[in-house]
């Protein structure tokens, strides 16, 4: 499987989306600058964290510009998984491809620590070699990360199990209904504001992550098996 690690200028969580992919999956990776104009060569586009053109206007405003996300775009719409984590969630938002918006931090303060998160929905491609209402813990650091819709779009959020994980019991940056991670309904598209790509190993802290880069690796493998 080959993943695009895309980079803007600002991205500073690039290497260790490389690192979790390359290797500790052992599958391709490949660093994809923000003026790229294909990702046709990709089975799966990360995008990851860190301050996008300094987050000049509000945080993934001006990234969702950038030539890439075009094709980030297309990449969504031909069922391709792509992953959003901290900045990268932020532009996913900013973009229109997930739904809602991030809010400053409730403390209006940034946050570098480790938290704990809930499975809430297991049966996605991000999410598929975790245990429904696992808790796992994952690193976040962000101060931004304070998810926000309204009430349409919560219900549904709710009602299309769209809700892939929750903050479990802190609720570090005061996002609604504790959401830590959602996913668009179609489902190949997660944002997510807590690190998996900074808990691959125990050496880091932790290996709650990992499982979150295998599920994607595991169901590509058995759809491609399925279509072969």
């Amino acid at each position: 499987m080959k993943f695009a690690v895309i980079v803007f200028p600002g991205s500073n969580c690039d290497i260790d989306m490389y690192h979790a992919v390359k290797d500790e999956l052992g599958e391709e990776a490949e660093y994809v600058w923000h003026d790229a104009e294909s990702l046709g060569d990709y089975d799966a586009v990360l995008l990851p964290g860190g301050f996008s053109y300094g987050d000049y206007l509000r945080s993934g405003a001006i990234a969702q510009f950038s030539n890439v996300m075009k094709e980030v775009v297309k990449a969504a719409e031909a069922g391709k998984p792509v992953l959003g984590v901290c900045n990268g969630f932020q532009i996913l938002l900013e973009a229109g491809l997930l739904p809602g918006a991030m809010r400053r931090n409730d403390s209006l303060k940034f946050i570098c620590k480790q938290v704990e998160l809930k499975v809430e929905n297991n049966e996605t491609i991000f999410s598929a070699c975790y245990e429904k209402g696992e808790v796992i813990t994952i690193p976040v650091a962000h101060g931004e990360g304070n998810y926000y819709c309204d009430e349409k779009t919560l219900s549904r959020l709710k009602a299309n199990n769209q809700i892939v994980f929750t903050y479990n019991g802190e609720n570090p940056n005061g996002s609604l209904e504790n959401i830590a991670g959602i996913i668009n309904q179609r489902g190949n598209v997660l944002g997510m504001m807590p690190h998996p790509e900074r808990a691959v190993d125990e050496l880091l802290g932790g290996a709650d992550g990992l499982k979150l880069f295998k599920s994607i690796v595991k169901q590509w493998r058995e759809a491609n098996a399925v279509n072969a």
